[in-house]
């Protein structure tokens, strides 16, 4: 059964005090973007799509795909306004197969254009750089079993939930709580029919894929243990934190 990535690169990174996108800041001497994809590259995935900020295609083609020689690059396409249309716009670039979008070219230089839409898509933010071809791997077996998947993690502090004054109103228990990561994973139509209804009411707030499969489909969807290391690099801290768990794998 044939699995793609969507690999999510479009964003400003505005906390990270810094003019240079967090996406293409340097972790141990390679853009933070390379690691999420060197990780899909090694994995079981047949093909990835990148989406960059409008602008960045032709940067992060020669800079990153061309650079390190990312085989599976299918394609490379502008995100939207908001991360749901980004994800949208990569989730037709890989149903429309459209031959310059799509086309892999495999190390002997040959161009091969896949045929037809995969049977699975795994969702990723490119700002988790600490991401490994072995999570993406059991996420391509659990959703073979399940149809619909989140990596996260188990909660290590307790929750308190407020209200608009800060006051305690709820304490969740604790062994029932899990932080979402990305790779998240679903049988492809599932994502691709939920967010083509999305898109013609984006008025809806979603934070995640899960949220938007689990609104238009009435699906379980299985959490599945990431790594505590499988962290979102945001501010500058994050950056020497990833880049300290990054020298522990050299």
């Amino acid at each position: 059964m044939a699995a793609a990535g969507i690999v999510l690169a479009g964003g400003k990174g505005s906390r990270m005090q810094s003019d240079v996108p967090k996406q293409y800041m340097e972790l141990l001497g390679k853009p933070l973007l390379y690691y999420a994809l060197k990780a899909f590259e090694d994995s079981d995935v047949e093909r990835v799509v990148l989406v960059t900020a409008e602008g960045d295609e032709e940067y992060c083609k020669k800079e990153l795909v061309e650079r390190f020689g990312f085989t599976k690059v299918c394609g490379i396409v502008a995100g939207g306004a908001e991360r749901y249309g980004s994800v949208w716009n990569g989730l037709k670039c890989l149903k429309e197969n459209v031959e310059e979008n799509c086309a892999i070219k495999s190390k002997t230089g040959e161009v091969h254009v896949t045929d037809g839409a995969p049977d699975y898509v795994l969702i990723h933010d490119g700002a988790r750089p600490l991401v490994t071809a072995e999570l993406i791997n059991r996420m391509i077996t659990e959703t073979e079993q399940y149809g619909a998947c989140v990596a996260g993690m188990p909660v290590k502090d307790t929750i308190q939930m407020t209200d608009e004054r800060g006051t305690i109103t709820l304490t969740p228990k604790r062994d029932s709580l899990w932080t979402a990561q990305t790779p998240q994973s679903f049988e492809f139509f599932l994502a691709y029919n939920a967010y083509e209804q999305l898109m013609q009411e984006p008025e809806i707030n979603v934070t995640d894929d899960a949220m938007v499969v689990g609104l238009y489909h009435d699906i379980p969807i299985q959490m599945v243990r990431g790594s505590y290391t499988n962290m979102k690099v945001t501010t500058p801290e994050d950056l020497v934190l990833a880049e300290a768990f990054l020298k522990k794998r050299v």
